[in-house]
């Protein structure tokens, strides 16, 4: 078939997209070789079949509620301990009993141990890191489902780019926009960080600034536990001397000064200023955004039951988000990864972080999420994911990445981790994989960053396999995995 090469479409999800020049030119000249129309079209599907979905779980989930621990968290001394190993591998905290039978956590976790029968345990999270196995790489594979081009000597990446992959929760609130007057992706309460690489991972990368997240990042360092108390969302607040009305006003008299000015709107109709414009007023007339930031709404009690500190309240606020209509939450761990302190980069000083800062706050948050979520029936199309870029090495004091440990500490451990997802069809009680007599490796079913992804997108009703276009317009896949459909019940 004679066939002339001009600018392909954008990717599959755009509502606007016409014939090209080039779509057009190939039906026009198929006539030349004998094909009909329907003839074409029959051998363009054959050879770019569209991906079939289905099975369990298929787009069970409305929303998502990402809780990433940032810094890679200690699966020996959380959720996966081990008995009768070396010492140096032995986790400093006792063994206790949960919900379903024969599994243990460490005494960190005394809450998730008895709410373990509600969510799904995956006990061999598995890669082989590409280059350095350094948080900022890493975090960038799990957010994107894609490994980085370019790493500098110190193994820390570039600054985000439009080039980069976008964060799955931007490909999720493109393919599966929301209807509701409400900020469809929200990250918060701080950045993703390594260092100074800020934010890599956490942008729409090529797929442009439309589908960012919108950043709600409270003032305050990260030892202050009291910042959500001072969020500002004034962005979202019309000014007192501007009322809903008059502000709709506005917009009808910009819709009749568009019906005068075809030419100028025939310039501008490809960036779609309308519906942009639309969806703010809207977001901002309702009101609907402002009040879920209100947290002083909710009991005292409950807020207690979160935790007052900054990660309980920031999954309070997740949960006030996605009942009010919000697709995508992503509530990052509290402290910049590679520092001190509650953070989960644990080269030093384990005992003590862990046990006072770090699981305290995990253990409230996540558990009260769940337990919330579960009781206002939110969890049956709400998914909630709790990942880090990578565990801790089986030994203590030993260097797997370049830095220094000591004998109190666990360097970067990618080869065998934990993770924990609850709502949306996953099966309660389930414990996904094993890991070895060590947790230094699977021994049965491992799963890859690139695979919860694509389990991930089969919840939202999204094949892992459909193809989006890049900055330079190259086809690429969601996500280059397979959705691990035993997750669900």
């Amino acid at each position: 078939m004679l066939s002339f090469q001009g600018s392909r479409a954008k990717d599959l999800c755009d509502r606007n997209l016409g014939p090209t020049r080039r779509d057009v030119l190939r039906v026009g000249t198929c006539g030349l070789f004998g094909f009909s129309l329907s003839q074409l079209l029959q051998l363009e599907a054959a050879a770019n079949p569209t991906p079939v979905g289905g099975g369990p779980g298929w787009g069970k989930a409305k929303s998502i509620i990402m809780v990433y621990l940032q810094g890679g968290p200690s699966h020996l001394d959380l959720w996966d301990p081990k008995e009768n190993v070396p010492d140096n591998v032995k986790s400093v905290f006792s063994p206790i009993s949960t919900r379903i039978p024969g599994i243990q956590f460490t005494e960190n976790l005394p809450k998730l141990s008895q709410i373990n029968d509600r969510f799904s345990m995956i006990r061999s999270m598995s890669y082989t890191p590409n280059g350095l196995f350094n948080h900022t790489a890493a975090i960038y594979q799990m957010m994107t489902g894609y490994t980085t081009d370019k790493v500098s000597p110190s193994g820390q990446l570039e600054p985000p780019s439009p080039k980069d992959f976008p964060n799955f929760g931007s490909n999720l609130v493109k393919m599966r926009p929301i209807e509701e007057p409400m900020l469809p992706f929200v990250m918060l309460p701080r950045p993703l960080q390594e260092s100074n690489v800020v934010g890599k991972g956490g942008t729409a990368g090529f797929l442009g600034k439309a589908y960012d997240p919108y950043t709600l990042y409270p003032s305050g360092d990260d030892m202050d536990m009291d910042k959500m108390s001072r969020i500002k969302i004034d962005d979202l607040k019309m000014r007192p001397e501007v009322f809903s009305v008059r502000l709709q006003r506005r917009a009808k008299l910009r819709d009749l000064l568009n019906q005068q000015m075809p030419e100028i709107n025939k310039a501008v109709e490809s960036y779609e200023l309308d519906e942009y414009y639309d969806r703010a007023l809207s977001l901002i007339v309702s009101g609907r955004a402002r009040d879920a930031f209100d947290l002083a709404s909710e009991s005292e009690d409950l807020r207690e039951a979160y935790g007052r500190n900054t990660f309980g309240q920031s999954c309070l606020l997740a949960r006030r988000l996605v009942e009010a209509g919000t697709r995508v939450v992503e509530v990052i761990w509290p402290k910049v990864a590679n520092s001190d302190n509650h953070s989960w980069d644990h080269h030093a000083g384990l005992s003590a972080r862990m046990k006072n800062q770090s699981a305290p706050m995990l253990d409230a948050g996540l558990t009260t999420l769940i337990e919330d979520l579960d009781n206002r029936g939110m969890l049956d199309d709400t998914l909630v994911v709790a990942v880090g870029e990578f565990g801790r090495s089986p030994q203590r004091g030993v260097s797997t990445s370049g830095n220094n440990n000591t004998d109190d500490g666990r360097d970067h451990w990618p080869y065998c981790y934990t993770a924990v997802m609850a709502g949306a069809g996953i099966r309660r009680g389930y414990v996904h994989g094993k890991s070895d007599k060590t947790a230094s490796a699977p021994v049965e079913d491992p799963l890859h960053p690139n695979e919860l992804l694509a389990t991930i997108y089969h919840a939202f009703g999204i094949h892992p396999e459909t193809i989006v276009y890049n900055h330079l317009n190259q086809p690429r896949e969601l996500v280059k995995g397979e959705a691990v459909t035993k997750l669900f019940g």
